[in-house]
């Protein structure tokens, strides 16, 4: 079980909110997020509700000013509990949308896509197993994006043309 609170205000001031499960918008509890202290778990925050916009994945530690930290504009409107996930990790990734052209199946972290498999892009994928951060930008930099088990037949549709070129296993790190 994860826990994360919020504050309205840098530096954990101001009025506060304790948060266990996915929260789709926090606006009905605070008018404002700049801070943040993950007790245990890891979380993706979202920049606009029902977890959509920028997101950005936070582990156990004490955020004072996120906004500034993460370049966050808006601060953060909704937050998703990622799961401990004990079992193996596999994802295949693809080369075109709709799991068209070359394929590969990961089962470890890939710092980068291009050098590796010889992909110059990836725009769909398969998560079998276990809970992934995509990222734009080889070596894990970048905008990010969690995936969870299921099937993503179009990451230009869900991300406006994001691609990605590393992706990481949420393990239990956090």
């Amino acid at each position: 079980m994860g826990k994360i609170t919020f504050y309205e205000e840098k530096n954990f001031q101001g009025r506060s909110y304790e948060c266990m499960s996915d929260f789709p918008d926090m606006s009905s509890h605070l008018s404002r997020c700049q801070s943040c202290r993950v007790d245990s778990g890891c979380f993706m925050v979202y920049e606009r509700n029902n977890y959509m916009g920028n997101q950005y994945f936070m582990k156990r530690g004490e955020y004072p000013d996120y906004m500034s930290m993460m370049g966050m504009s808006s601060g953060i409107r909704s937050c998703r509990m990622i799961p401990m996930h004990r079992g193996q990790f596999r994802m295949k990734i693809y080369e075109r949308e709709n799991f068209g052209g070359q394929s590969y199946e990961l089962m470890d972290d890939c710092d980068n896509i291009q050098d590796r498999y010889r992909m110059s892009d990836c725009q769909s994928c398969n998560v079998m197993d276990g809970h992934w951060l995509m990222y734009e930008q080889p070596q894990y930099r970048g905008r990010m994006m969690y995936m969870r088990p299921g099937e993503y037949r179009s990451f230009r549709e869900m991300m406006s043309g994001q691609r990605f070129m590393s992706m990481r296993r949420i393990t239990d790190m956090c």
